[in-house]
């Protein structure tokens, strides 16, 4: 058995375990929004893990850094089922390493539809100060709503602006694939598996954003959508701690 069908196992029966418990105390209000966030976090990194074909030697380790992101989404599930403060978590973050991370995670998946996940880094060496998890959750769901609803081709951008990071994950357009991408595996799989229904990861994403400072852009088109975070940085702080 391999490390990835190791983890996967292993995290798939803990979440199958934690989604009953969750569904069977889903309320009307708060709470039943802030499970169901929870429930959509959880199942991004094991998603991941499932589809997972490359070496777990791969730069940012797919396989561990996808099974660290389902332990804190256990742990916010376990939060908003059974109450209690979220920890504060921060942390000087090394943003270019945490993307390549990022489209290491989601290269299989593309890749199953027939399409390109590229890293574009033009910001240099830059450390933001936050909640990693928090981070990665909102690039992941950035990138899974470009494969997802999307075109083929999808990078993602790095760069500075006005003292801030700009981070963008860009899409070709939906109707730039062809019909067999279509209907390809990864299609089959998003209707068997409910993941058209969308709108948490968007929500994530912004409550992300303003709570590290910043903002979240989205812009759709017939030529494809562009999905921006700016955040600010930390350009004096102390590098040696940065991960």
């Amino acid at each position: 058995m391999t490390a990835a069908t190791q983890a996967l196992f292993g995290w798939s029966l803990a979440a199958a375990l934690a989604m009953v418990a969750a569904t069977m105390m889903l309320r009307t209000g708060r709470r039943r929004t802030a499970i169901n966030e929870a429930l959509h976090e959880l199942r991004r990194p094991l998603q991941a893990l499932a589809l997972f074909g490359s070496s777990p030697s791969e730069p940012g380790g797919a396989v561990e850094s996808s099974t660290r992101l389902a332990s804190a989404a256990l742990e916010r599930l376990d939060l908003a089922v059974n109450g209690g403060s979220e920890r504060s978590v921060g942390e000087l973050v090394r943003y270019e390493s945490m993307l390549r991370s990022a489209v290491g995670r989601w290269r299989a998946r593309v890749a199953l539809g027939g399409g390109s996940l590229e890293l574009r880094w033009r910001a240099g060496e830059v450390v933001v100060d936050g909640d990693r998890a928090a981070l990665e959750q909102a690039i992941d769901n950035l990138i899974v709503n470009a494969i997802e609803h999307g075109g083929p081709a999808i990078y993602v951008e790095g760069r500075r602006r006005a003292g801030g990071l700009c981070i963008s994950v860009v899409d070709s357009g939906r109707d730039s694939r062809p019909q067999a991408r279509r209907n390809s595996p990864a299609e089959v799989i998003a209707r068997l598996s409910g993941k058209r229904r969308h709108g948490h990861g968007l929500a994530v994403v912004r409550s992300v954003a303003a709570a590290h400072g910043g903002r979240f852009f989205l812009r759709q088109g017939d030529d494809g959508t562009v999905a921006m975070i700016e955040l600010p940085i930390d350009d004096g702080g102390a590098r040696d701690g940065a991960t």
